[in-house]
């Protein structure tokens, strides 16, 4: 399969390069600078014409971008991004398209603050953090999209990522340090890069619907979240169950 992963040069890049690389041709594209073995096109997700331009030729779309803290720019890369990246889809007829972002794409404080076992089908309410509402208007727009015309979006949520190899319990991450609570939806990154192996080798006709959103994080013992959806949907098992971080 030829798989382009817009945002290719951010944290998440590496792991998911690892996981496809070996069975799949990838086209990697980034706004900054990436030194590759692979196809590399400098490409600013904001830019419509540059993102169609990009995914000519493509079987699938991998959207790892992200940007966080500036108003203009979180809504140009998170959301308007993503309208670029399902434009693009659709004048290509690429019909598998594999979006990440935040658990709080759809289950913001109203519900992490008071609720356990949620599930990644809860009606959304991102909050009010930048983020979480320009991540869940681009989730939004590529499920408008998939109502109409012939195009599936899978939405891999996450949170905390670590390596569990490097954060010892001397780390001075509080995720690491033995006698404090992890992070209730942590994942380590090659289960992480995992995810997004199953995301591109699950039969399409097999999802429930063109648009499915999924938490990714192992089977942790504060059942905060459920991961059950991506276990039984797309195969997806955890290597890492991260119990060197939450047993006392």
């Amino acid at each position: 399969m030829n798989i382009l992963i817009l945002g290719a040069n951010g944290q998440m890049g590496p792991h998911v390069i690892r996981s496809l690389e070996s069975k799949h041709y990838l086209r990697l594209s980034d706004v900054n600078d990436l030194d590759t073995d692979h196809e590399y096109l400098k490409v600013d997700i904001s830019n419509l014409d540059q993102v169609v331009s990009v995914s000519e030729g493509m079987d699938a779309i991998i959207n790892l971008s992200v940007l966080r803290p500036d108003r203009r720019q979180a809504f140009d890369v998170n959301a308007r991004g993503c309208y670029n990246m399902m434009v693009a889809a659709v004048k290509h007829k690429i019909g598998r398209i594999v979006n990440s972002g935040p658990f709080y794409v759809v289950a913001g404080p109203t519900y992490e603050r008071f609720d356990h076992q949620i599930s990644p089908d809860v009606p959304p309410q991102p909050g009010t953090y930048l983020y979480a509402i320009t991540k869940s208007l681009g989730q939004e727009i590529c499920r408008v999209f998939t109502e109409h015309h012939d195009v599936v979006v899978m939405d891999l949520l996450f949170y905390m990522l670590l390596d569990p190899k490097t954060h010892g319990s001397s780390s001075d991450s509080p995720i690491a340090n033995l006698g404090r609570d992890m992070t209730p939806y942590t994942t380590s990154w090659r289960d992480t890069g995992e995810a997004f192996r199953c995301a591109i080798d699950v039969a399409l006709d097999m999802l429930p619907s063109r648009c499915e959103l999924f938490f990714v994080f192992p089977n942790l013992p504060h059942q905060k979240f459920s991961n059950e959806k991506a276990r039984r949907v797309l195969g997806w098992e955890p290597q890492d169950s991260l119990d060197q971080f939450w047993k006392k």
